[in-house]
């Protein structure tokens, strides 16, 4: 199974935030949306980062409140882990366990296109194996 599956059950709606925004502004667009991430783009489709509640936290323990008045490309993870819509879903998985990534911006062309969570992956790879099972029982039982 490939991304592009995924996406067709998920959707591909992005959100995204400008490198200067503040933090505060991403705290709000992040409960707004009820998302645990967002790619951060100068516009065009351009990944430019990634920020999560995670770092939020982590700048947070060191800033204190004042990271809320910080720029978002003071505190996103700018080396980011991107796939396509063609990657397998069982290889994305694995990239994101071993490299203790939860959301992975998906690009076509240089473009962002899409973004998945682990959450996504796992729930995608439940739903093939269920099926899977489900195909099973009914030789078996046949």
């Amino acid at each position: 199974m490939k991304i592009s599956d995924v996406l067709r059950n998920k959707g591909s709606d992005v959100v995204t935030i400008g490198p200067d925004d503040t933090v505060a502004a991403l705290l709000t667009l992040l409960a707004d949306n009820g998302i645990g991430a967002v790619v951060v783009s100068s516009g065009d489709g351009v990944v430019d980062g990634i920020v999560s509640e995670r770092d939020v936290v982590r700048r947070l323990h060191s800033l204190g409140a004042a990271v809320l008045d910080e720029p978002v490309s003071a505190i996103m993870t700018a080396d980011v882990h991107t796939c396509t819509t063609q990657d397998e879903v069982r290889d994305l998985a694995a990239r994101m366990t071993e490299r203790r990534i939860r959301h992975v911006p998906v690009v076509e062309d240089d473009t962002l296109v899409a973004i998945v969570s682990i959450g996504d992956v796992v729930k995608h790879r439940i739903r093939d194996l269920a099926a899977e099972r489900d195909q099973l029982e009914a030789y078996i039982t046949q």
